[in-house]
């Protein structure tokens, strides 16, 4: 199970969809139902506009905003789910199965290296490589100001030159992260999954690229 990470295919999908990023999104009570139940500060009424709503899902990885993206897909979700799967095939994706865009249906599933295939693909957008990384955002909600944080704390703290991330966490998949990052001008795609903590996901991925700083300054 891969958790959030899918959240990167579910930006890929509305991308290549080129709808209109000043439409304005209205959230649901359904963009909150699911197969578990999972904490949001987000609530039903918010409104915000699709980049908004795209940055959420990215950035601190809101399970309604990625609700929200597949309903106002064209054809709804039925249509998202097909689109996710149908471009997890085009990129060589052979062991990847998407049921949901949020993450939180434990049947999302992929090897690690068609993981690596689909960050390495994200990666080409500009978008998903901007909201991926964005550290922190205040959004205004009209009653309130949503203040928001990237779920990992590599980006936030700003120590690395990471070019995308997104983590993830369901009970079955564990703590998870995917990341692309440059090491002394050396690109590297790495994926994380299974970790116990968010402690140890962020210690084992400061590991590996503390390691591919020394390898290539020799």
């Amino acid at each position: 199970p891969i958790a959030s990470i899918t959240k990167l295919m579910t930006a890929m999908v509305t991308a290549d969809a080129r709808l209109d990023m000043n439409e304005q999104i209205v959230l649901e009570a359904s963009d909150f139902e699911g197969p578990k139940r999972a904490s949001s500060t987000l609530r039903v009424g918010d409104t915000l506009n699709r980049a908004e709503v795209l940055l959420l899902a990215l950035m601190k990885s809101e399970n309604p905003a990625a609700k929200a993206l597949s309903r106002t897909y064209p054809g709804g979700f039925s249509a998202f789910v097909k689109a996710m799967n149908s471009k997890a095939r085009a990129l060589g994706m052979k062991s990847a199965f998407f049921g949901d865009p949020t993450g939180l249906d434990s049947r999302n599933s992929a090897t690690p290296l068609d993981l690596a295939k689909m960050v390495r693909a994200a990666y080409e957008y500009g978008v998903i490589r901007q909201f991926s990384t964005t550290q922190a955002y205040d959004f205004n909600l009209g009653n309130r100001v949503l203040h928001a944080k990237n779920t990992n704390a590599l980006v936030r703290e700003g120590f690395w030159d990471i070019g995308l991330s997104k983590t993830g966490y369901i009970n079955e998949a564990g703590r998870c992260v995917v990341m692309q990052a440059k090491v002394n001008q050396h690109p590297a795609y790495i994926v994380l999954m299974g970790a116990n903590t968010s402690q140890s996901r962020s210690g084992d991925a400061t590991r590996i690229l503390s390691w591919l700083q020394n390898k290539f300054s020799r």
